[in-house]
């Protein structure tokens, strides 16, 4: 239903998407206090890149390889099986618009959908979130968002598509309630 919307105003596919992650946890704390949650991202807009962002903490960019690094620290960081999520879906393009549509799923179970919308003329997401919330109220309705949190607390406001650290950090923030989303036995809902 949301791809016809978009199709309806005029957007034009471009293609496909994902963004994965994966969860590792600490192994062997000897401070005995609660260990960090690591969670290894990827994403289709930076083929050559993998983020790694700490639960509550900081986050880096690395090269692809960043993989090969984890299977080497198993020792330390175990993955936590069967918390694997992404969403895949189709990128459409509308004027200075960016928009990708998917499917989460984890464990190949369909737990939801995702819209991520970028407006790609501007890098200061205060400045055109009124434009930004038209644009999606045009196909998504009452169910358009408020600002999100990671561009409320940032102190300069600035977007960095480049290193997509504020996109990957709000798909972790959907990715942990769709994490924490029960299914009701005998039914379809969640």
């Amino acid at each position: 239903m949301l791809h016809k919307k978009l199709e309806q105003l005029g957007a034009v596919k471009q293609g496909n998407f994902w963004v994965d992650c994966e969860t590792y946890h600490a192994t062997g704390n000897a401070t005995g206090q609660p260990s960090k949650l690591l969670y290894v991202m990827h994403n289709s807009e930076t083929p050559l890149s993998c983020m790694a962002l700490f639960e509550g903490g900081p986050g880096l960019t690395a090269d692809a390889n960043f993989d090969v690094l984890m299977v080497k620290l198993k020792s330390h960081f175990q993955n936590a099986k069967g918390h694997k999520v992404e969403s895949r879906g189709t990128r459409y393009k509308y004027c200075d618009f960016l928009v990708k549509i998917g499917t989460v799923a984890m464990s190949s179970s369909a737990r939801g959908i995702s819209v991520e919308v970028e407006y790609c003329a501007c890098v200061i997401p205060g400045d055109c979130w009124n434009l930004m919330k038209e644009f999606m109220q045009s196909f998504l309705g009452s169910n358009t968002p408020e600002l999100p949190a990671v561009f409320t607390n940032k102190a300069e406001g600035l977007y960095a598509p480049v290193d997509c650290m504020d996109t990957m950090s709000q798909y972790l923030e959907l990715f942990s309630k769709v994490r924490k989303q029960q299914v009701l036995p005998g039914s379809g809902v969640r």
